[in-house]
């Protein structure tokens, strides 16, 4: 009874999620889910387990604040994607790819890289977050991922993000929790069809 109550809650918090974005084609078949507790996120896609990937969120807590340096909860869009040519390590400045390239755990150097996912809210609570410039990205700090580190943000490896950039489209869905990652089954590869390989096949002559 309480997993079916539970169920239906979340039902009608997505609900009034999508009812409250401005975007007119929200991609729900992709869908990112962001643990604060686990410092892990997972992607989805129709509904099945593709990949969980490590990451560090804000070492200033939760909350959507201007100014408070926090990681905001609750459901967000993917608003824009930025520098899908770049090279991995590529620094960026106001989004802007400065020509510089950094290695993982460069000394003293701590800016945005390779890649930047930016994400917009959808709710009272993350309404804030496209102006406060909430990404996803690659940080040079690698080896804070895993525990909270960054300034708001939600901070990945640089080989990490390049990957993710690739399977996510704009207008997902992505959703930053308090708690641990939900379990979910995996996505099942995907089998060749022997009706296209047979189709392919010559047929043998008898001799």
């Amino acid at each position: 009874m309480l997993r079916q109550l539970a169920l239906i809650l979340s039902l009608v918090l997505i609900t009034a999620a999508l009812s409250a974005t401005p975007l007119a084609q929200l991609d729900t078949s992709h869908r990112l889910i962001i643990s604060i507790r686990d410092q892990k996120l997972m992607l989805l896609e129709n509904g099945a387990r593709v990949a969980i990937y490590r990451v560090s969120t804000s070492k200033y807590g939760v909350g959507d604040l201007r100014g408070r340096m926090t990681t905001p909860l609750g459901y967000l869009v993917v608003a824009k994607k930025i520098g899908g040519n770049a090279p991995a390590g590529a620094v960026f400045h106001n989004r802007q790819w400065t020509g510089e390239i950094l290695q993982p755990n460069t000394p003293g150097r701590d800016p945005v890289t390779t890649r930047i996912i930016w994400l917009s809210g959808l709710e009272a609570q993350n309404a804030q977050a496209f102006h406060r410039c909430i990404y996803i990205h690659g940080t040079p700090e690698e080896k804070t991922i895993g525990r909270p580190a960054s300034y708001g943000c939600i901070r990945m490896k640089a080989s990490d993000i390049a990957v993710l950039y690739d399977q996510i489209p704009v207008c997902a869905l992505v959703q930053i929790i308090p708690d641990r990652l939900p379990k979910v089954p995996k996505a099942r590869p995907m089998r060749t069809s022997n009706t296209l390989v047979a189709q392919n096949q010559k047929p043998t002559r008898r001799q």
